[in-house]
């Protein structure tokens, strides 16, 4: 017996992306000390007090089947917290929760598209999007950006593949690159949408990691509210990545039709995540802040440390905790250097092929170690990338 066409099509070259960090993992379980600067894990973990509600409500009894879209007073929370941010009148009826935002990346595209679908999304990429797209039944279709444009897509790029699409899928603040998109590419985007009459859905897991200018939803302008998904996360905000706590805001009829969809795939997320997200939600701007803090501050030392490398070049993050690195001087290809600095150094990164063609020749740094640690082996790769460039 064989296994699907659909799933063996998910990574159809056989390469996820994932291939220099399984490495490391592998290397680390036996015994070898690797430094991870791979995926967006925050350092910090979990706050014990949102643990502690989590616990609380657990063992007072919520721990049975909940309703499908979610509990209403953390759909409620949510609403409310999107109404604020954005402007945008938001109710229960625009909110489901999801088992992290992966499941709200999946659940929106099978909303949006039809099997043989054109489904686009802009390169560099965050590393699964292709696959879920695929997964969909839908057919993944890239917009590549360039570095020297600060990866922000052209209208003609877009206007170029939405002829013949159903949907877009955009991520502000991006990763892997940190770039955020000005006001004028999100008008783009929006009249792009319009004009070819595509659902757009957007990414925003990163959206309280801004350290330039601010977070500019797509929905709060004029017209795309009802065009418009978006993928919510307390993964990155609250540094909640295992406990898979995601929502979507979209369209009071789609979400009726995404809780059909759920109740035939996850059937809802467990009772006392869910008052554990709504317990973290309550603590306010302030506790984002502070999860958010460690990697301001360690952009800030990549930075300092990679302009005493004149040979790369750092794409400076308006937001998240990724850094691009612009290893080309070297001679190598981002997997080929991440794959040597392995071997040497025993430090670990993504190389951008991993998230598309326009990221080749880089690599991702994730900002996810204490910062001494973090500084000493930025500088060890910095120096091995110059010795590279100088052979």
């Amino acid at each position: 017996m064989q296994p699907s066409q659909r799933i063996q099509d998910i990574s159809p070259s056989g390469d996820n992306g994932w291939g220099l960090f399984l490495q490391a993992r592998d290397m680390i379980a036996q015994g070898i000390p690797v430094i991870e600067l791979t995926i967006g894990e925050p350092d910090i973990r979990t706050d014990p007090s949102i643990l502690n509600a989590m616990h609380a409500s657990a063992l007072g009894g919520h721990t049975g089947y909940t309703n499908v879209p979610g509990t209403t007073d953390l759909r409620r929370a949510i609403a409310a917290r999107v109404s604020t941010r954005t402007g945008v009148k938001t109710t229960i009826d625009n909110v489901m929760i999801t088992p992290g935002g992966q499941s709200a990346l999946f659940s929106a595209h099978m909303g949006a598209c039809n099997v043989g679908d054109t489904a686009l999304y802009i390169d560099p990429f965050y590393a699964t999007y292709p696959g879920t797209i695929r997964a969909t039944g839908a057919v993944a279709q890239t917009i590549k950006t360039q570095s020297e444009n600060g990866f922000q897509p052209t209208a003609a790029d877009l206007n170029d593949a939405a002829s013949k699409a159903q949907s877009l899928l955009i991520n502000s603040p991006n990763n892997p690159t940190g770039s955020t998109y000005t006001a004028q590419t999100m008008q783009t985007i929006a009249e792009t949408c319009q004009n070819h009459n595509l659902w757009l859905i957007s990414d925003e897991v990163y959206d309280t990691q801004l350290w330039q200018g601010h977070h500019i939803s797509p929905r709060a302008l004029p017209h795309m509210a009802e065009r418009t998904m978006v993928i919510g996360s307390l993964s990155k905000s609250h540094a909640m990545t295992g406990s898979r706590l995601g929502w979507i805001i979209a369209p009071e009829t789609m979400i009726e039709h995404l809780t059909n969809l759920a109740t035939h795939t996850t059937y809802g997320v467990q009772g006392y995540i869910q008052d554990a997200a709504l317990f973290a939600l309550n603590q306010g701007h302030t506790f984002e802040e502070k999860v958010a803090a460690p990697f301001k501050k360690r952009r800030d030392i990549a930075l300092g440390i990679i302009a005493n490398f004149p040979s790369l070049k750092a794409i400076p993050p308006k937001g998240g905790m990724y850094i691009m690195l612009d290893i080309r001087a070297t001679g190598l290809s981002g997997k080929a250097f991440g794959e040597a600095l392995l071997k040497k150094h025993h430090i670990a990164v993504m190389p951008g092929e991993s998230f598309g063609q326009a990221a080749a020749g880089h690599i991702r740094i994730a900002m996810t170690v204490e910062d001494t640690k973090f500084a000493n082996a930025l500088t060890t790769l910095c120096q091995f990338a110059t010795d590279l460039s100088n052979e």
